[in-house]
């Protein structure tokens, strides 16, 4: 979503190993301009330019496309770490409610699935349609903190230099980021999903996750959190929650 949004690593290299999985010959061809979610997902609902998209999914996205429903991230993509302005680093240390919590104001996308679980879990959603924009306004104090996966608040925080993780909550809500493709398009969908399910029975996705995200759980030291638990009413009913291998379990002192 900018140019040095470097989330997409993981992804592409999930995304190749699963095709090569398929022994389909194929060629990966990135988008040649920056796309917001948004004008990614109306490009691959007109099947236009864009033939893949992983995105966190919701009950409407999973109504317009075709999602391939392995979580790409295990989960992790709900597990939220706060960012705040490095003067705000206590600013969440003494709150022990959801009721206290909500008096803060979180920073979101406006177009974001995480924006309808906060509002529905009682916050006052300070919202923007640039990613890049979100950083710069908690920076100038229009919101409280932002809350980050922890899977990608540490390459974040490396490039604001002026904001901080706080240290002693997490958020976490039930999600899952898919590979969508358009809802036409079966045949790439059961690639997709064909390769994803090789590489889990091989212990490769556990690898490759691992190796992307194990040095990000430590650093963020989940068991020493108080974890707050919010409910996703747009988790669609299909979410494969009883595949226990998809998930990543954390550790909480709850």
């Amino acid at each position: 979503m900018s140019d040095e949004d470097s989330r997409h690593q993981y992804p592409l290299q999930l995304l190749e190993k699963a095709l090569e999985k398929t022994g389909v010959k194929y060629q990966l061809t990135p988008t040649d301009k920056i796309l917001l979610q948004s004008k990614a997902l109306k490009q691959l609902k007109g099947n236009r330019e864009v033939s893949v998209v992983w995105s966190m999914t919701d009950e409407q996205r999973e109504e317009e496309y075709l999602p391939i429903r392995i979580p790409i991230y295990k989960g992790l993509i709900g597990m939220r770490i706060p960012l705040v302005r490095k003067a705000d680093e206590d600013l969440l240390k003494y709150v022990q409610s959801m009721e206290k919590l909500n008096l803060f104001s979180p920073l979101s996308g406006h177009d974001w699935p995480d924006t309808k679980i906060l509002q529905a879990n009682g916050f006052a959603v300070v919202t923007e349609e640039n990613y890049e924009q979100l950083f710069t306004q908690l920076a100038a104090g229009k919101g409280d903190f932002f809350p980050r996966s922890v899977v990608e608040v540490w390459q974040e925080l490396g490039k604001h230099e002026n904001l901080i993780s706080e240290s002693h909550i997490a958020l976490h809500y039930p999600t899952a980021m898919y590979f969508f493709v358009n809802k036409n398009n079966q045949s790439l969908a059961r690639l997709i999903e064909s390769g994803l399910e090789k590489l889990i029975s091989s212990g490769e996705f556990e690898q490759l996750f691992l190796a992307a995200h194990q040095q990000s759980l430590t650093k963020a030291e989940l068991d020493k959190r108080r974890i707050f638990r919010l409910d996703n009413p747009v988790l669609p009913a299909a979410t494969p929650l009883a595949r226990d291998e998809l998930w990543h379990q954390p550790k909480s002192p709850d």
